[in-house]
């Protein structure tokens, strides 16, 4: 049996890998006395250290512009906290929740949206892990749960198949979710009792895998993947527009085609969130549209996330991708449409039998072309 590979977890051992420079530790301490630092062995040789622009290095390895806050950067960037009724839980729509079980995760990511909590904050014990399944039982409307935290794979498979059967005797609840990066940055952890874990009878599991660059899916985390993939669970993706990483049409595009390769629909395109010490991440809004635009224009619809932005404050995900139509007025005031196809180029469209409303010039449809 091969020996279990140590994770980095400071700066020293970063400094063996050869991940930065002797110069760079003092810096990359003060990092990780304020935020969680943990790279998985997998990560680690995943990272080029020839490349000072490596995109796999620029997720995981510290930087110490992380201590540098903007004014509009905030500890709980999208408002869990103000929808949170119940320890680990989040209820924000209707007929979802989210549970957060663990608050570790197996490698950081560090521009991770809940940096200021994951890797300090304890796991729900027992009565809280029974309460926060009691107000999913207690609230009808519920319809699907997604685990999340922290990375809920972090559990062992006895644990985790504990808490899905848990779910799994909940009549209204339909669907269970579960948010993780560990088929990437952990991959050997996906075993066949890890997926048995995730299954409960007459539930959907869904796995959604947090990837940002296609270099991530190498060939055991594929492996990884179609393990659960044929175990028949569905999968998902989630990635986060990161300047640096994937903020090129080319390189977003490809890591869209390798996830659809690997059966894995690409689900949610995120805006980089407000968390403290992340500015350096994020791109603009405009940046990521014209991102969108360039795959709609290349790519298989396959291949097509959702553009979002999670509003700050708890109001939820919006689609914020680039809109198609637009409202224009014709002759004698008479309302028509414009429609841009994936080439730029603009073609007319009649309205509706009943349009009879008198519109300003490019008044955009809501919601068009997300």
């Amino acid at each position: 049996m091969r020996a279990k590979r140590k994770a980095l977890r400071r700066a020293d051992d970063l400094l063996a890998a050869g991940l930065i420079p002797l110069e760079r530790r003092a810096a990359i301490e003060a990092v990780a006395a304020r935020y969680a630092l943990a790279l998985t062995a997998d990560i680690a040789e995943l990272i080029d250290t020839a490349d000072a622009h490596d995109p796999i290095a620029r997720q995981f390895v510290p930087d110490d512009a992380e201590l540098e806050s903007r004014p509009e950067e905030m500890v709980d960037p999208i408002g869990d906290d103000a929808h949170s009724p119940v320890k680990g839980i989040v209820h924000r729509y209707p007929d979802r929740v989210l549970l957060k079980p663990v608050h570790v995760c197996a490698a950081y990511c560090r521009f991770c949206f809940r940096r200021e909590a994951v890797g300090r904050a304890r796991p729900l014990s027992r009565a809280q892990l029974d309460a926060a399944v009691a107000y999913i039982r207690a609230h009808n409307d519920i319809w699907e749960v997604i685990l999340t935290g922290g990375d809920p794979l972090v559990l062992s498979p006895r644990r985790l198949g504990q808490l899905v059967q848990a779910l799994g005797t909940i009549e209204h609840l339909k669907i269970i979710r579960v948010h993780s990066r560990i088929p990437v940055v952990a991959p050997s952890r996906v075993t066949a009792a890890m997926v048995g874990a995730l299954k409960a009878p007459g539930k959907a599991t869904y796995v959604v895998l947090h990837a940002n660059h296609a270099r991530e899916l190498t060939a055991n985390a594929r492996a990884a993947c179609a393990r659960m993939i044929d175990a028949g669970i569905p999968m998902l993706s989630q990635s986060v527009l990161l300047r640096g990483v994937n903020d090129d049409a080319a390189v977003l595009g490809e890591l869209m085609r390798a996830l659809v390769e690997c059966r894995i629909k690409p689900y949610y395109l995120h805006h980089g969130d407000l968390a403290p010490g992340t500015a350096h991440w994020r791109t603009s809004i405009e940046e990521g549209q014209g991102l969108m635009r360039a795959l709609r224009g290349r790519l298989s619809g396959l291949c097509q996330p959702t553009y979002v932005l999670d509003i700050p404050g708890g109001y939820g995900k919006s689609p914020i991708g680039p809109s198609y139509v637009a409202r224009v007025a014709g002759e004698n005031g008479a309302a028509r449409y414009e429609v841009e196809d994936f080439r730029g180029r603009h073609h007319t469209y009649p309205p509706g039998p009943a349009t009879s409303v008198s519109v300003s010039p490019r008044l955009p449809v809501d919601g068009a072309a997300q």
